[in-house]
């Protein structure tokens, strides 16, 4: 990838999680307290460390991004509230969309429908992956 690509992508990361990775001082508390540590190739620092090195196209095949299962637990342990996790999301967004841009159209929507999914579920997958 060029520069430009790396730091247009950290940008994107960045935007999306809402996170400041250079915050992060590498203590490593995430990483001990992630339920899922045996099944991740990185870890939640290491996943941190990755995204300030610019390290993304190790971040971008891993399937590590697809075992974070969100629980927080890193959240709650980080010392400066650096909230690995999300960037975790946000790299899993980042891989999705690249793989196809618009995943799903509004015309679409009615034929995969049926009676009882939630109208909530709908719109929190439109904003979700619209951004």
């Amino acid at each position: 990838m060029l520069k430009s690509e790396l730091e247009l992508l950290k940008a994107q990361i960045e935007n999306i999680s809402g996170v400041n990775p250079r915050k992060c001082m590498q203590c490593g508390k995430c990483s001990g307290t992630c339920p899922n540590y045996d099944a991740m190739e990185y870890h939640p620092n290491q996943f941190v460390a990755m995204i300030n090195d610019g390290d993304f196209e190790a971040l971008l095949s891993s399937k590590s991004v697809y075992a974070c299962m969100s629980c927080m637990a890193c959240l709650e342990r980080c010392p400066r509230s650096v909230e690995p996790a999300k960037l975790i999301e946000a790299v899993r967004l980042v891989v999705e969309r690249q793989k196809d841009a618009q995943h799903l159209k509004a015309e679409d929507i009615p034929s995969k429908l049926d009676a009882d999914t939630p109208q909530q579920l709908l719109m929190s997958a439109f904003r979700k992956y619209r951004k």
